[in-house]
């Protein structure tokens, strides 16, 4: 495929889907992620297209949202692996909230096998996950649908929610920062979000990394309600997405990478509440070797640690605030 050809397929796929990972173009178009970054620069000099974190987007600073059948098929195998690391933080008789979004409809899939679980949610994706889970109560919100998304939205749905108090929230969105926390491109989203947040004790966000460090319209969960972030290793290029886990670290965010094995790992039922031991290198840690923070390079403020408890899915590193 001539240089051209790409750069116009690549394009067609931006405009597309709002947000393209470069691994995804790479796999579209068939060439190396270092060719694929080579097009998208010359693609945003013309101004066709913004770089950001390990992917390109539309031009003009905030994302626009894609809709279902977009983002289905987006970061597959990156969603795969968060969603079976956050299933091990729930719990036999929890009861958590899960919002809308492709990454949540994954964590669903897997929360069936948990016993005496109640599962609030305003997603029907979610609901259907869990319709044929014999041991798991799922509770609906009212609402309006939202068709793009395939979530109940309004007044109907945040009142629903009035009273209620859970132990996690279950969060996806369109962007995450250190500096607004999570976002999302549409305000009835949004405003459901934040009720489902409220009912919470603990929020935990799962975002891949093409999701680090974009800003998208209306702000959803500040950086100082975030308990945990699920996501996945950022590209070894990409000092960005690094950069913005290590900001959203020093805020007192947890951070949970999920490495690449945990999709082939996710095999072998994983015990309810359990989590992964086995460690990973941390962004950055792979590129430096004898730095500051001892052997393998960790910077000051992040250390590598045990996940909670043994299990057998893949491979996770804790990120906290010395």
């Amino acid at each position: 495929m001539f240089a051209a050809e790409r750069r116009q397929l690549i394009l067609e796929m931006v405009r597309a889907n709002g947000a393209v990972s470069l691994r995804e173009l790479a796999r579209v178009v068939q060439t190396s992620e270092v060719t694929v970054r080579r097009d998208v620069r010359a693609l945003e000099a013309e101004g066709l297209l913004d770089r950001r974190h390990g992917g390109a987007v539309l031009p003009g600073g905030f994302t626009r949202e894609s809709g279902f059948p977009q983002k289905s098929h987006l970061s597959t195998a990156e969603k795969t692996a968060i969603a079976d690391v956050a299933a091990g933080l729930v719990g036999e008789g929890e009861a958590i909230v899960v919002g809308a979004g492709t990454t949540t409809q994954e964590l669903a899939r897997r929360l069936a096998r948990v016993p005496g679980l109640t599962v609030v949610t305003n997603s029907l994706l979610v609901a259907q996950a869990l319709a044929h889970a014999n041991r798991v109560e799922v509770v609906m919100t009212g609402g309006t649908l939202r068709g793009s998304n395939y979530a109940l939205v309004g007044s109907g749905a945040e009142q629903s929610l009035q009273g209620l108090r859970v132990s996690r929230a279950f969060l996806s969105g369109s962007g995450l920062t250190a500096e607004r926390g999570l976002s999302t491109s549409n305000m009835l989203s949004a405003s459901v979000d934040r009720a489902l947040v409220q009912a919470a004790a603990e929020v935990v966000v799962l975002a891949d990394h093409t999701k680090l460090g974009s800003d998208t319209m209306f702000q959803t969960v500040p950086t100082e309600l975030i308990t945990r972030l699920v996501t996945d290793e950022p590209p070894v290029h990409d000092e960005r997405a690094a950069t913005e886990l290590q900001a959203l670290a020093d805020q007192g965010v947890e951070i949970t990478v999920a490495g690449p094995d945990a999709e082939s790992a996710a095999a072998e039922p994983l015990p309810p509440g359990r989590q992964p031991r086995q460690e990973m290198p941390l962004p950055g840690q792979r590129r430096t070797q004898g730095g500051h923070g001892g052997p393998g390079g960790l910077g000051p403020q992040l250390r590598s640690a045990a996940a909670l408890s043994d299990g057998p899915v893949g491979r996770v590193a804790d990120m906290r605030r010395r």
